[in-house]
């Protein structure tokens, strides 16, 4: 008895001196918790980094988007294929969710080796052996007739723009393909299934196989939030707030990140705790100075991490009575499925001298103790390593969310969690150290990250049906190049009903003179007084014109409200509120007693007889004063001026808002001879010749005519091009009937036809979970000041739910994104069809001078035109491509129609002296 315990106490003895002799040697793989909670900073700093639009490019967590913003909501349904490559084997799979929503899903698949002439070989045999698999399992599956949705697990790192596509970045683990990087891996696959015309597939979604880990036990356990691999790599995702991710557009939900957390430290930042070992594994790689720390921890490399320490210690002595072996010699003899052998709890011992000793090594006890210690440290130092990453991502979840205690779960995945007896046991123990606010269930992927990729896909598969439903009403507004060369053509048309005597009366674009017959050619000078009225504003201008070589325009003003009750009062009240606002300006620019040129920007349709008279012809912009309608404005305002008795004004002109921004702009420019309004309404004017204007007499020079484009249409003539939506706003309108282009183009239409569109996709369940707030149903709440914000700037998600909250509506994240879209494609037919009316008045130019080519310069205002961010770009490329023989050149006006009606009361002066010369 004496005796076993001898031997016991010297095994035990011997065994102690052996792990203190390789605890002694391997001393900084050993890590402290204070090692690894430094770590775990490190790595924090570096998710920040990674998420970050300007620090992103130096971050070595790339922290890349992968456009998977939610797992499964149980109404998934059909058949789907995954392709699974990344690893050892490549799996094809059919994936088939229950109708019923139950959360059933049953699974055929079939492995399929990767040759290494395949993985180390070009793009075209790879995806060409991919698709050869995929066809050989649908015929095996007696699937070819069908015609079946894909996801693709692909489990390297790629840049995501959208969920199928993804541009390769790098290699890792053992795969080295030539001229994929940098490319869409998806293009690369699809080409290659195309050559087999037996097959119809649609890939539907790229995911990483971390990805695909987190989907599938997501599907299992709704609290499942991250997802970690630790096989022959090593990787963590997890849903991060939309609103940290710099990368992406929108900051409404939670999106999946993909760390590709095995390049951290790839900046140095561990090397401190990097041995000589692991910089000799590196060395000895396919790729040197990349993926760090995955080569610390995954099963690719801990068997020769195992054999360098090994082959060291023999050399100095410590091990085999230094004696070396040809394979201990040899890389990669030692495997990682050598090291979880070695570490079995009972056959642990049995199975290090079966391993040594088919390396042709004669280990002693001794040796074998040694190097199972061995192998627990290293794999140890594995579990430890990917601990502290793991508990740096828990922290971010829970601090995300704003909890003092986080309650989630990991889904995981990997043959070395697997397979390797006390690995998953090390890790769980260290990250529930390391995070204590955080309660973990740690949930193993029994279908692999094949069945994820089918979850992504099935999910993509709903989103798709849904989106082919948008589509087929957005697909009314999309215009062709025909439908805008129809526009154009008949604009034209209507261009010269309206000139014709004949044809006025019933033509729908009115074109009205309006008797300014030049432009400035910069020897105007002098002093004019300028009024502005078109809204609730009222502006009083001094203008000082300068001419010569030092050429310019001061301009003094005061802005003056407009009462409501003056508004809609009498037409007497209204003009003698005018005056008063000008005797007050007159009075500060101490110039009361000065009789001053002066010109009347009055933005209200007026039929002309001369420059200086003009007939209202009826009130907008709210506008109701009695006893005006019909009446010439100038005379009224003269009669007003009367009343007061306190000072004396020329009158020269009465302007439209659309001439005073021509000519304003054609003071700076003289190319200038078209003014057009894209703002609350829209209009164009533009230097028609003489000779062509029938309801005025002379042929001679050139007289600028207003439009009045608004009424486009009112014939019927684009009937074609109005949709349902376009009704319903032009019947719920003050003018049913009436200014039927300008309700498809204008700031004061487009908001509400976006409100029409997004009540009927609601109606139609595909936004806002089919709920209609009241606000909603409120005409006019969607203001067109909102498709600007929400076209805006990359925060554009933003404005959407602040908008959609205002409206009561309780958005989505996809939502958001529906809308944004709406909006886009309203402001884009707006733009289109403004752009091709305009194509129809600059060829129209170039035709009257029978020119080959025309060099012209566009006057601009207008809020849509100023603000929005796409309108001004879209509208300048369809004039180019509709009017391609002009050189139309596009200039915004900066100082309003109060500046242009000086500027036309200074040509008419200028004419009226050149006339009596």
């Amino acid at each position: 008895m004496f005796a076993v315990h001898l031997v016991a106490f010297y095994f035990t003895k011997l065994k102690e001196d052996q792990i203190k002799k390789v605890d002694r040697y391997l001393y900084h793989m050993r890590l402290s918790d204070d090692v690894l909670l430094d770590v775990m900073k490190r790595f924090q700093a570096e998710m920040v980094k990674g998420l970050g639009r300007d620090t992103n490019p130096t971050a070595t967590i790339k922290m890349l988007p992968t456009f998977v913003r939610s797992i499964p909501d149980g109404s998934e349904k059909g058949e789907f294929l995954a392709l699974d490559l990344g690893g050892s084997k490549f799996r094809v799979l059919k994936v088939k969710v229950s109708e019923d929503g139950k959360q059933n899903v049953q699974m055929e698949s079939q492995f399929y080796p990767t040759p290494k002439e395949i993985i180390h070989g070009n793009r075209t045999d790879l995806f060409k052996y991919v698709a050869e698999c995929l066809t050989n399992f649908m015929e095996t599956k007696n699937i070819k007739h069908k015609k079946l949705p894909l996801g693709f697990t692909f489990s390297f790192p790629c840049r995501q723009t959208k969920l199928e596509e993804g541009v390769l970045l790098s290699w890792t683990k053992h795969f080295k393909v030539r001229g994929l990087q940098q490319t869409d891996v998806v293009s690369s696959l699809c080409t290659a299934i195309r050559k087999h015309q037996d097959i119809d597939v649609d890939v539907l979604a790229l995911v990483n196989d971390t990805v695909g880990t987190m989907m599938t036990c997501g599907y299992d356990d709704q609290r499942c939030e991250v997802g970690v691999i630790i096989g022959t790599g090593t990787n963590a995702c997890y849903m991060e707030e939309m609103s940290n991710i710099d990368l992406v557009e929108g900051d409404e939900g939670r999106m999946c990140i993909n760390t590709e957390w095995g390049a951290f430290g790839d900046d140095g930042s561990l090397s401190d705790i990097r041995t000589e070992f692991d910089k000799e594994i590196d060395l000895g790689s396919i790729n040197p100075g990349k993926q760090l720390f995955e080569k610390m921890i995954s099963g690719l490399y801990l068997g020769e991490l195992v054999r360098l320490i090994l082959l060291k210690m023999a050399r100095e002595g410590l091990l085999f009575n230094g004696k070396l072996s040809t394979d201990l010699c040899t890389k990669d003899k030692i495997e990682t499925r050598h090291v979880a052998a070695m570490e079995k709890y009972k056959e642990g011992l049995n199975n290090t001298k079966e391993i040594l000793t088919e390396l042709g090594l004669s280990p002693s006890e001794e040796d074998c103790i040694a190097v199972q210690h061995v192998c627990t440290i290293v794999s140890f130092r594995s579990a430890n390593l990917c601990a502290s990453a793991l508990a740096a991502i828990l922290t971010r979840l829970r601090e995300n969310k704003k909890l003092t205690r986080l309650r989630t779960t990991v889904g995981m995945d990997g043959t070395l969690y697997k397979t390797h007896p006390q690995y998953a046991k090390r890790l769980h123990k260290v990250v529930r150290r390391l995070v204590p606010n955080c309660d973990v269930r740690f949930l193993l992927s029994e279908s692999g990250s094949g069945k994820g990729a089918a979850m992504v896909t099935a999910v993509a598969y709903r989103l798709l049906s849904q989106r082919k439903q948008i589509d087929e009403v957005l697909a009314y507004f999309r215009l062709t190049k025909e439908n805008l060369r129809e526009v154009k053509n008949k604009m034209r048309m209507e261009l010269e009903n309206g000139l014709r005597k004949a044809t006025q009366p019933t033509a729908t674009v009115k074109m009205l003179p309006t008797f300014v017959c030049g432009t400035p050619d910069g020897t105007e000078k002098g002093k004019f007084l300028a009024l502005d009225l078109g809204g609730t504003n009222f502006r009083v201008l001094l203008v000082k014109i300068r001419s010569g070589r030092s050429k310019s325009v001061r301009m003094y003003n005061k802005i003056f409200a407009i009462p409501l009750e003056i508004m809609q009062g009498t037409g007497e009240e209204l003009f003698d509120h005018i005056v008063q606002c000008i005797a007050e300006f007159l009075e500060y620019m101490g110039i009361k007693g000065a009789r001053l040129p002066l010109g009347f920007t009055f933005s209200f349709p007026c039929r002309q007889a001369s420059i200086d008279k003009g007939a209202l012809v009826g009130w907008t912009k709210g506008f109701k004063a009695t006893d005006c309608e019909g009446e010439d404005v100038v005379d009224m305002l003269r009669e007003a001026i009367k009343r007061r008795n306190e000072f004396d004004l020329d009158i020269v002109a009465v302007v439209n808002d659309t001439v005073g921004t021509m000519m304003t702009c054609g003071y700076e420019d003289p190319n200038c001879e078209i003014g057009l309004i894209a703002g609350t309404g829209s209009n164009v004017c533009y230097m028609e010749d003489m000779k062509n204007i029938e309801i005025v007499e002379g042929d001679e020079g050139r007289m600028c005519i207003n439009t009045e484009w608004g009424g486009f249409g009112d014939n019927g003539c684009i009937n074609n091009l109005r949709t349902k939506y376009d009704k319903e706003v032009d019947e719920g309108s003050l003018n049913p009937g009436k200014q039927r282009y300008e309700k498809m183009t204008s700031g004061m239409y487009l908001g509400e036809i976006v409100r029409q569109i997004l009540i009927d996709l609601t109606k139609q369940g595909l936004l806002f979970r089919g709920q209609i707030s009241e606000t909603l149903r409120t005409r006019g709440i969607f203001e067109t000041k909102f498709l600007s914000q929400i076209e805006s700037d990359r925060l554009a998600l933003l404005q959407v739910r602040k908008i959609l909250q205002q409206l009561g509506l309780d958005s989505t994240c996809d939502d958001s994104i529906i809308v944004k879209e709406v909006c886009g494609c309203i402001s884009k037919r707006a733009a289109q069809l403004c752009g091709a009316g305009l194509a129809a008045v600059v060829e129209k130019i170039c035709e009257n001078r029978n020119l080959e080519h025309l060099k012209t310069t566009v006057g601009v205002d207008g809020t849509l035109y100023k603000l929005h961010p796409h309108f001004s770009r879209i509208l300048q490329e369809t004039v180019k491509e509709l009017a391609p023989r002009c050189d139309v050149t596009f200039l915004l006006s900066e100082d309003g129609s109060g500046k242009g009606a000086a500027l036309i009361t200074a040509v008419a002066k200028r004419m009226h002296s050149v006339a009596e010369n």
